[in-house]
């Protein structure tokens, strides 16, 4: 998905990016695409397919098979659905999660490094709230 590749403008300077909120933006792209590839009728998915295959610099077989046509035609996609910057994504996810979450498949809760950042995320929440507690009675 040439629209979500990492780029410098994902983070600004001395920023990391939060592997939670990219897996999130990831799981939320690959959402849209998944989508937008379901709705296309078998006969639009081969000429979408077909399509891509003859202006691909990378010679495919022909006839083509199943799986070099579903990857065509998704590559295809994505390259035509209006997918944000993971910059965009970041700003309008901090100010409405919500709208974004019910779009999410949860693809990013097996990403191993988003895992365990939510997991320190919520552990060190927990610590806060115990500490918390323990000075309030």
């Amino acid at each position: 998905m040439a629209n979500v590749e990492r780029s410098s403008a994902d983070t600004g300077p001395g920023e990391s990016v939060d592997p939670v909120l990219r897996a999130k933006y990831l799981d939320f792209c690959s959402a849209r695409v998944a989508e937008a590839l379901l709705s296309l009728s078998p006969d639009e998915m081969f000429l979408l397919a077909e399509d891509a295959a003859r202006e691909a610099s990378t010679p495919h077989p022909v006839p083509l098979g199943y799986e070099d046509m579903v990857r065509l035609a998704t590559e295809r996609l994505s390259r035509r659905i209006d997918l944000p910057s993971f910059a965009a994504f970041r700003e309008a996810y901090r100010k409405d999660p919500t709208s974004f979450d019910r779009e999410m498949l949860g693809l990013w809760e097996s990403d191993p490094a988003a895992r365990d950042a939510a997991a320190r995320d919520a552990a060190a929440r927990d610590a806060s709230a115990l500490d918390a507690a323990a000075r309030d009675p």
